[in-house]
C-alpha cells in the first residue's frame, strides 16, 4: 500500500487535480508501520525531502506552499460545489471554511529559505 500511495503521489506531481502531499504522508505512515527498512528508504528519497520533510520536522509550511495547497484545494472543492446538490454544497462550504481556518491559524508559517551561492542545505561546504 505504501508503494501505491507513492505512485499516486507521483502522479499528483504532474496532475494538478490530484493532491501529492496527503498520499506521500500516507505512504510515510504505512512504511513506518510496516517496515523499518522501507521507512528509512522513503525518508532518504528526494520526493520526501522536497514535499514533506520541512512539514514533518517543523510542523510548519512556507507562505508559498500554503497558498499553493489552498488554491488547489479550492479549485477541487469548487468543482465539487458546482456539480453537487444543495445539501452537499453546504457541506463543501463548511469543509472549505475549516480548511482555510486550519491552514491560516493551525499551521505555523515559516519564511522561504534563501540559498546563498556557495552554501548547501547544511551550510558552507
Amino acid at each position: 500500500m505504501g508503494f501505491v500511495c507513492i505512485g499516486v503521489g507521483c502522479i499528483g506531481i504532474v496532475l494538478p487535480i490530484l493532491p501529492t502531499t496527503p498520499f506521500l504522508l500516507l505512504a510515510l505512515v504505512l512504511f513506518a508501520k510496516g517496515s523499518v527498512r522501507f521507512h528509512r528508504w522513503f525518508l532518504s528519497t528526494k520526493l520526501y525531502k522536497k514535499y514533506l520533510e520541512d512539514f514533518v520536522v517543523t510542523k510548519s509550511m512556507t507562505k508559498g506552499m500554503k497558498i499553493r495547497v489552498l488554491v488547489i484545494v479550492t479549485l477541487l472543492l469548487a468543482a465539487g460545489f458546482w456539480f453537487s446538490p444543495v445539501f452537499a454544497k453546504v457541506i463543501i462550504v463548511i469543509v472549505a471554511a475549516f480548511h482555510y481556518v486550519y491552514f491560516i491559524f493551525g499551521i505555523k508559517t515559516t519564511e522561504e529559505k534563501k540559498m546563498i551561492p556557495g552554501e548547501g542545505k547544511r551550510g558552507v561546504s
